[in-house]
């Protein structure tokens, strides 16, 4: 009878260390916290002072530009990276968004990609319905598509809003964001500075921004200049995106494998990530370009004498 009690602890204690998450609750003990990926990680060098915007409008004009309601009318349950990206993403996601506060999901869609600390907390702040309560986290979804926004359940308000037809964002969004992500849909928006500056306008100080950039596309519906155009300089339009709306601390991600950060940081820049991700293989590739709201006297200077990208 000891024997078979010695096997079931030393089991449980197994058990305790492969499913950390699942355990954490019923034992006694909680895993330790995981350490963040040291990813590698490049800042946008922001351009000299007094230069022209380099885009024009028919950087954003599109094979397909007919209305994107039409487009979007029909639902796609489906996601548009694959699984090991949608694992780095939410690995991501655990150690750079908040687990309380107010997140904007932008361009969202039925599933918003969150690791698990995130969707627990966010689907009991879409349960509360009473002003009065204390929200734990709060997930606003913004997006095109109704039947896909109304099967997220970590969204605790839908807004239905075509960005390319007015790029700011609608009263409902409120105000008071503490992070923004956006999912491989900002290559699709035709006024994508608007749009980030509005953000911007909506989030707190010391909020920040999160772009997650693949290499998918509906080609007919991403702007003219994404197609014709590498990974580099896709990486360097973002950033320059999210620099030009008034985000500051711009830098580009590599989201790569934690085993393999090591690897990536000696990479050489932008193009380094690029011909990492060709040379290692290992699901879709992924990068965020990521910033920060600053406060007036912050904003000014930052950036100057970063690495370029």
């Amino acid at each position: 009878m000891a024997r078979t009690l010695s096997r079931i602890s030393q089991r449980r204690l197994f058990l305790s260390f492969s499913l950390p998450t699942l355990f954490a609750a019923t034992m006694s003990t909680a895993a330790p916290p995981q350490p963040p990926p040291n990813y590698p990680t490049y800042p946008f060098r922001p351009p000299p002072a007094g230069s022209p915007y380099p885009y024009t409008s028919s950087s954003f004009t599109r094979l397909d530009d007919t209305p994107d309601a039409s487009f979007y009318s029909t639902p796609r349950f489906v996601t548009h990276i694959d699984a090991p990206a949608i694992a780095r993403l939410r690995t991501y996601y655990a150690h750079n968004l908040p687990a309380r506060g107010r997140i904007l999901d932008l361009c969202s869609s039925w599933v918003s990609h969150f690791p698990l600390p995130l969707e627990e907390a966010a689907a009991a702040g879409a349960r509360q319905n009473t002003d009065g309560e204390e929200k734990k986290l709060e997930v606003v979804g913004l997006g095109m598509n109704k039947a896909e926004l109304d099967a997220n359940p970590l969204l605790r308000t839908r807004i239905l809003h075509d960005l390319n037809a007015s790029p700011s964002l609608p009263a409902e969004t409120g105000s008071g964001l503490d992070a923004t992500v956006c999912v491989v849909s900002i290559d699709y928006l035709t006024r994508p500075v608007e749009v980030l500056r509005s953000v911007l306008e909506r989030t707190k100080e010391g909020g920040t921004l999160h772009l997650v950039i693949s290499n998918r596309c509906f080609p007919t519906k991403v702007v003219g200049k994404w197609l014709q155009v590498g990974e580099r300089e896709r990486l360097e339009m973002v950033a320059g995106y999210a620099w030009w709306a008034g985000w500051r601390g711009v830098e580009v991600v590599d989201v790569v494998e934690e085993n393999q950060s090591q690897e990536g940081e000696g990479r050489g820049g932008v193009m380094g990530m690029v011909k990492g991700w060709v040379a290692g293989g290992g699901g879709d590739p992924l990068w965020v370009v990521r910033g920060v709201k600053m406060g007036e006297g912050e904003a000014r200077g930052r950036g100057e004498g970063h690495e370029e990208l």
